[in-house]
């Protein structure tokens, strides 16, 4: 497998997700507020989550050099969330996104690894366009995409079937982006 970058911040390690985190990747894709916010992705055995991490991040990896990250806290080891940059079918331009198990959010680890990848994605990856996605109740999810610099922009659906999404955008070509600096 080719080598690809991985990223660090004062506490954390953001490692791309591969085959050996499938057991931590069946657990937090069966936490409550993944199926609630993000939606039941039918993972349930190891073996699921290693042909999950195959089919959807590897293979963006190989194709685009970035996908998602496993969040490892530096000072002990322990896998706490993801965070990545996505091409998310049915939404143009690249997605950023986090999800954490419960016991590791409201501690400022969802901001520090996004700040992170969004930096990543400006600088490393030459992406100057950033969107995501939320439901209308994920309120934390909201406050960290504005906290980014994200600003809503209008609610969309990816599929005719979906539920209308909040949909959140950055561009660093607008003036706001760096008035705000």
């Amino acid at each position: 497998m080719a080598q690809y970058r991985s990223f660090e911040t004062e506490r954390l390690l953001l490692k791309p997700t591969s085959e050996e985190d499938a057991a931590f990747m069946l657990k937090l894709l069966n936490t409550p507020s993944w199926i609630r916010y993000i939606g039941d992705r039918n993972v349930h055995t190891v073996e699921e989550a290693v042909a999950y991490i195959r089919d959807k991040v590897t293979a963006q990896l190989q194709r685009l050099g970035y996908a998602n990250y496993t969040v490892i806290r530096k000072s002990d080891g322990e896998k706490l969330g993801v965070c990545g940059l996505y091409d998310r079918e049915g939404l143009e331009g690249i997605d950023i996104g986090f999800a954490f198990l419960p016991e590791y959010e409201k501690q400022g680890y969802g901001f520090e690894a996004a700040q992170e990848i969004k930096r990543a994605g400006i600088e490393e990856f030459g992406i100057s366009q950033m969107k995501a996605i939320t439901t209308k109740d994920n309120v934390p999810s909201q406050k960290l995409l504005q906290k980014l610099g994200l600003r809503y922009s209008k609610m969309v659906q990816l599929s005719d079937d979906a539920e209308e999404l909040m949909l959140f955008e950055f561009n660093l070509d607008d003036p706001a982006v760096h008035a705000n600096q």
